[in-house]
């Protein structure tokens, strides 16, 4: 073998042992804490009586692998009902939700997600004139979509988030209930 064929194949040696132990190097933060906060409606058949309304979380992270993470956090929403000449009417909804994440396994500062998991709210039917609404326990599954910018010990990203409603006592209200809910949100945090 030539010199230049050796030196060609150390190389690709090198690199590919460099990138294996990259791999199976421990990830730099592997506990996140992070809040959120944006927008959120719900969709389908709810969507058409509902308006857009703020949304709102906290989140614990742990990363016991670069590319696999599980999320436990807390999560808000307050969306106004849209009726004629009816403005107190809103739905609040308080709940939490667990998340398996996936993620790049190489990329560490930049790193694209997404992710899956179970979840519950209780949503409050609130205002003077509720008419049939009542408030409810609401089963949820969380199909979420995202990416985090991580430098040091800061965490920020953003992302977006289905839930589709397994079930609902609001979903006796409407004829034909479909759809589920829909937020995006930015996220800023610590990493541990």
């Amino acid at each position: 073998m030539s010199r230049q064929t050796m030196a060609v194949l150390g190389l690709v040696a090198a690199l590919g042992t460099a990138g294996t132990a990259a791999a199976q190097e421990d990830p730099t933060g592997k506990v996140k804490v992070f809040l959120k906060g944006g927008v959120g409606n719900y969709t389908g058949t709810r969507g058409n009586f509902v308006q857009v309304g703020p949304s709102w979380g906290a989140t614990l992270n742990l990363q016991p692998l670069r590319f696999l993470g599980f999320e436990i956090g807390y999560e808000g929403a307050y969306n106004p009902i849209s009726s004629a000449g009816v403005f107190d009417l809103a739905l609040t909804r308080h709940g939490g939700s667990a998340l398996a994440k996936l993620s790049l396994p190489f990329i560490e500062v930049v790193r694209p997600f997404v992710g899956v998991g179970v979840g519950g709210s209780y949503v409050f039917a609130e205002g003077t004139l509720l008419g049939g609404y009542r408030s409810g326990l609401v089963g949820e599954l969380p199909l979420a979509a995202g990416v985090e910018f991580n430098v040091g010990k800061l965490t920020a990203g953003a992302r977006a988030t289905y839930r589709l409603l397994l079930s609902e006592d609001l979903s006796n209200q409407v004829e034909d209930p479909s759809g589920g809910f829909f937020d995006v949100v930015a996220t800023v945090g610590l990493r541990f």
